[in-house]
Formats: C-alpha cells, sequence, structure tokens
C-alpha cells in the first residue's frame, strides 16, 4: 500500500489533470469571448491619455454583471472604479486603457489600430500591454457570474487611461480617493506584460523605485584662448560625475539586485567652438531597491557634489518608491493556478521598470502583476498569443475563486 505522502501527491496529480481537462475543453468559447473584447479595444486608438471609449465599453460588460461603477475623471484623465459585494476580502483587478504611440504606421505589417489575426498572434498597439489582459479579466469575471459561484469577498476593477503617460491623475488619485471612501484593498492584480518565454513563467512581486535629477552645475562663460578668464562647469563636473558612476550604492538583497545610476543626457555649450560653456546640465536615474529610499539618494548625492566644490543645484523627480510583496495568500494563489493550469513553477522576480502598482501597495494591499509575454510591448508590430490570452482568462478566473471561493 503507498503512504499517506504518495497517496496526497497522486491525489494532487489527478486534480491538476482534471482540472487542465476542464480548462482545455472550454478554451474554445473563451478564446474566442477574450479575442473578441481585446480586438475592439485595440480598435479604439487610446493613445495616452486619450481613453478613446475603452473605459464605457468596460464598464457595460461589468454593469450588466451587477457591478457598480463610478467614473472618476481627474485632469485630462479618464478613470474609473468597479466593485461587485460589500464584503472583504476585496481583490481588485488594476488596468490601464492608454497605450504609446504606435510610430510610423507604415513600418507595421498591419495598421496597428486595425486589430488582425495571423496564426496564433494578434496585432495590434496595445495587444500586450495591456489591451489583451483587460479583455481576460473581463471574460474571466462574466464566466464567474454565469457559473453562480457564491463568493465570500468582494471584486473591484481600478482602470486608468495614464499609466504610459505622466502617471499623475491616474491610479495615484483614484488611491485618494479610495482612501476617502475608506475602501480598503486586500489582493490587486495587475495586467501588466510580466511573463517572458511563456505565460505565468514570472510573476511580479515588486518593483524598484525610480528616481530621477536634473543637476545643473554652473560655471563661468568665456572665449578657450583665456581660460584663466572663465569657469568651465564641464571640467568642474567631471570628478563628481566619476564617482557618482562608480559608487556601490549597496549589494541588493534577496529580493532586489543592487540599485543602479545611469546618466541619461549631458548637455553644455552655445554652439560655438571657441567659447567655454557657462553651465552644464546632467540628466540620471538611479533605480533603487529596498535598502534605499529617495531621501538617502538625494543626501549622498549632495554630498559627493560637495566633496568635490561643484557649484550646482538638482531638480529631483520621484517615479515611485520601490514596493514588494512577501510571501502571502495572493502570491501563493497565483503560483498554485499558475502551476496546475500550465505546469509551470512561476519564478517571483522584481525586474522590469515601474508600474502602476507602485501606487497600489502602499496601502497595504498585496499586489502582483501577471499578464502576457512582454516581448513586443512599445514595438511595430506588438501581439500577443490568443491562445495564451484564453489560458491568461482562466488563470484569473481560478485565482479569484482559490482566494473569494
Amino acid at each position: 500500500m503507498p503512504d499517506q505522502p504518495d497517496r496526497d501527491r497522486t491525489e494532487q496529480s489527478a486534480a491538476r489533470a482534471q482540472l487542465a481537462a476542464m480548462v482545455n475543453s472550454a478554451s474554445g468559447a473563451v478564446c474566442e469571448a477574450t479575442l473578441d473584447l481585446a480586438s475592439q479595444l485595440i480598435a479604439m486608438r487610446s493613445v495616452t491619455p486619450n481613453d478613446a471609449g475603452c473605459q464605457p465599453l468596460l464598464q457595460e460588460r461589468l454593469t450588466r454583471l451587477g457591478f457598480r461603477c463610478t467614473d472618476l475623471p481627474f485632469g485630462d484623465t479618464q478613470n474609473f472604479w468597479a466593485e461587485y459585494g460589500s464584503e472583504g476580502p476585496l481583490l481588485v483587478f488594476a488596468g490601464h486603457t492608454d497605450v504609446v504611440p504606435s510610430g510610423p504606421e507604415e513600418d507595421w505589417s498591419s495598421p496597428p489600430f486595425a486589430p488582425e489575426v495571423r496564426g496564433d498572434d494578434l496585432y495590434g498597439r496595445g495587444a500586450a500591454d495591456m489591451k489583451g489582459s483587460l479583455a481576460a479579466m473581463i471574460t474571466a469575471c462574466e464566466r464567474i457570474g454565469k457559473s453562480g459561484q457564491e463568493l465570500r469577498g468582494s471584486i473591484g476593477f481600478l482602470i486608468t487611461s495614464d499609466e504610459e503617460g505622466p502617471a499623475t491623475h491616474g491610479t495615484v488619485k483614484v488611491m485618494e480617493w479610495l482612501a476617502q471612501e475608506r475602501k480598503r484593498i486586500d489582493y490587486c492584480i495587475v495586467g501588466e506584460p510580466s511573463s517572458a518565454e511563456r505565460l505565468g513563467d514570472t510573476l511580479r512581486v515588486g518593483r524598484r523605485g525610480s528616481l530621477s535629477a536634473k543637476i545643473k552645475v554652473k560655471g563661468r562663460q568665456g572665449h578657450v584662448a583665456y581660460p584663466e578668464k572663465a569657469s568651465n562647469p564641464v571640467h568642474t563636473a567631471l570628478p563628481a560625475l566619476d564617482e557618482l558612476r562608480r559608487t556601490q550604492w549597496d549589494t541588493g538583497n534577496e529580493y532586489f539586485p543592487p540599485t543602479s545610476f545611469q546618466i541619461t543626457e549631458v548637455t553644455a555649450g552655445s554652439g560655438a567652438g571657441n567659447v567655454i560653456p557657462g553651465e552644464l546640465t546632467v540628466a540620471c536615474n538611479f533605480r533603487y531597491c529596498t535598502e534605499q529610499s529617495a531621501a538617502t539618494l538625494k543626501q549622498r548625492v549632495a554630498e559627493i557634489l560637495l566633496h568635490h566644490n561643484v557649484d550646482s543645484s538638482i531638480d529631483w523627480t520621484l517615479s515611485g518608491e520601490p514596493f514588494l510583496t512577501r510571501d502571502g495568500n495572493l502570491i501563493r494563489a497565483c503560483q498554485e493556478v499558475i502551476h496546475e493550469l500550465t505546469g509551470l513553477q512561476t519564478q517571483p522576480s522584481t525586474g522590469g521598470g515601474t508600474s502602476d502598482g507602485r501606487f497600489i501597495a502602499p496601502s497595504g494591499a498585496e499586489v502582483v502583476e501577471l499578464g502576457p509575454r512582454n516581448a513586443t510591448i512599445h514595438q511595430i508590430d506588438e501581439r500577443v498569443s490568443v491562445s495564451e490570452l484564453a489560458t491568461l482568462s482562466h488563470l484569473y478566473e481560478h485565482i479569484v475563486v482559490r482566494l473569494l471561493a
């Protein structure tokens, strides 16, 4: 007779096989529904911060399911909040309807805002980032609604149209409104394209912080033949810039790589080859881990500039502090469902740039990013796998049921 651990493993394997079979049998209908909605969204030219009608379409679908939708426009940005249920815990799907510009449309193999399926790929601007995810979220909720599944909790949607832009009137403003309404998010799934080689192989559990600086170094303009009568800010700044470049800010930790510093632009001069410039402007950026804060980085930069007697001023821009969701109910549910439906052992990651998760995590919510492959985002001929969109919809559905049913 097999011992108990062997019986448990056999039962778990049988359950995974049964679930995979159920998903495969329903994939055709799910694929068609998700593809249809994703195509409708791609056809709307919602270049940031223009929503172009995407959000009314999403709200119409959610209202049919019994969601209570609230428009939350701020500045030039369209946002909405939708909620089904009134009890906790609250699981929220977060995403954006805006997309980056297409670039030269003649370089696309098909028009960027005319969705086209070729083989297993859906082409169009926003297919992967992130209209495909939005479609998968909606169709997942539609199946939950049709199933009659009782939920011990609530589902929310937080949708903005300025994630690809300055991100000043979108999710950050909606989070302020939610705080005023005393609504607390427990779990949040952001539909950013997180996967690398296969859908579900990577689960974003945090992001690095992003801090940018524009350093203006003062000098005194003059003729190159009379350097004693001038002060060259380029020469003055070079030792300090070299120290900034060589500094090891930290060694990272088990969740994050070390903090990095990059100079992105250097500007000086009047355009004349015989004039010593009177000012130097240096743009730079930190991508930093939880070993640092914006305050510690600002202080260290100021100390280095002072040490080298650099006469300068700094204009700082904080795009977001780093955030991290440690092991909890949401990560475990995602890992289990991804393994059951795809067979993959998903890898937690904090890589990539910034996302709107940085505005949600400080509320105390568990936040992850789970979406399609990111191989073609922001590129000419952006595309997403149609079959993977169907699987993504199943993943969303079963994660909700795992957490709330």
